[in-house]
């Protein structure tokens, strides 16, 4: 069975149905048919916080995952989703706000999974990144 949780604070502006469904949408694309998935919706200085003690990186950033399940064992993880930088990035990239938190929730729970990207240029032409996007593409065009 798969469970997700969106928490945070009751904003108008996010919608949670839709990163649940996100986030279950990718599990599935991604054969996992047991697991648990928590996505916390934060602000500017609280992603700042988690960035800098876990990644040791600073300022905002837009999402922070944790895998906590151990290989072989189901899917448990959290993501962290900052959703001020969320927004910022939507009207820098021209898209709609709910579809760049698609992008993160997915983002996240691919990490969780076991993906990663390089850093740099090669990022947005790597594996992850194209799946990323097909599975956006399906969570926003079902909507």
């Amino acid at each position: 069975m798969i469970t997700v949780h969106v928490n945070g604070p009751p904003l108008r502006r996010v919608p949670k149905a839709l990163i649940r469904r996100a986030v279950a949408s990718t599990l599935r694309a991604e054969r996992c048919r047991d697991g648990e998935v928590s996505v916390t919706l934060v602000d500017d200085r609280t992603i700042a916080l988690l960035n800098r003690r876990y990644l040791r990186r600073r300022g905002p950033t837009d999402v922070i995952a944790f895998a906590l399940h151990e290989p072989g064992a189901p899917v448990l993880g959290d993501v962290y989703i900052g959703v001020d930088q969320a927004m910022r990035q939507a009207a820098e990239l021209g898209v709609a706000p709910h579809e760049e938190l698609v992008r993160l929730a997915v983002h996240g729970v691919l990490h969780v999974l076991g993906y990663d990207h390089p850093e740099g240029a090669e990022r947005e032409e790597s594996q992850m990144a194209r799946r990323q996007e097909v599975l956006v593409r399906r969570v926003m065009g079902g909507r």
